[in-house]
């Protein structure tokens, strides 16, 4: 069973959703609250496994509280959902630690595939947010900005096993999945993200995802 909490200001969609989310014989919506405030004062009743985040809501909004998660519960994932795809919204939640970002509207097979995707450790992003970021990217000569300044990649070669492990992170696969797919084991899998991260200088498989979209060709052809 995976618990689910859900932070949206908006009554309406806020119990719509959790509807949705229960009619999941494997999802159980544990909380649905209405700002970041909220969400933190209910993870020290109820715990989560992931949180689905809406970005603009009072008080607390989605990318604060985001941050605050992400540091005080690390295993909680994160799932931006939302209506708003402006560029500084986007890059800021994924910034902070959300695993995916997806829009309101989408139907709730693909609402499932990502939160099982995320919840197997993998990352999901809707095309256009998908795209913004590349803009993001390309208006800083592709590098990636976290709290500590402006990192670029790398331009140290890649092996074959890590191209592929990258490419395939790109298409949203988990690391179980991944090692299905390559004959290896999951911790194989994991081993080799943590020496692709420290090579193009990147904090996680969903920044990962991010850089392939804008360098892959490039890479491809070094």
């Amino acid at each position: 069973m995976v618990n689910i909490m859900i932070a949206e200001d908006q009554k309406l969609i806020r119990e719509s959703l959790k509807v949705v989310v229960n009619s999941q014989a494997e999802f159980e919506v544990v909380a649905a609250v209405e700002n970041g405030e909220q969400v933190l004062e209910a993870l020290q009743q109820q715990p989560a496994d992931i949180i689905l985040m809406d970005i603009r809501m009072p008080v607390m909004d989605g990318v604060q509280c985001t941050r605050s998660v992400r540091a005080q519960y690390p295993d909680i994932k994160i799932l931006i959902l939302t209506t708003f795809v402006e560029d500084e919204l986007v890059e800021q939640a994924l910034l902070q630690g959300a695993s995916g970002y997806v829009l309101k509207g989408i139907s709730l097979q693909e609402l499932h595939r990502a939160i099982t995707i995320i919840m197997d450790g993998g990352s999901i992003l809707d095309p256009e947010v998908a795209q913004r970021m590349i803009r993001i990217m390309q208006k800083t000569e592709g590098c990636i900005e976290n709290d500590q300044g402006c990192f670029a990649p790398h331009e140290e070669r890649l092996s074959r096993r890590e191209w592929t492990i990258i490419q395939l992170i790109a298409e949203g696969l988990s690391n179980r999945e991944i090692a299905k797919k390559l004959i290896f084991t999951e911790g194989t899998i994991r081993n080799s993200l943590t020496v692709i991260l420290e090579k193009l200088q990147l904090r996680d498989r969903t920044q990962l995802a991010i850089w392939y979209l804008q360098n892959g060709n490039r890479m491809r052809n070094t």
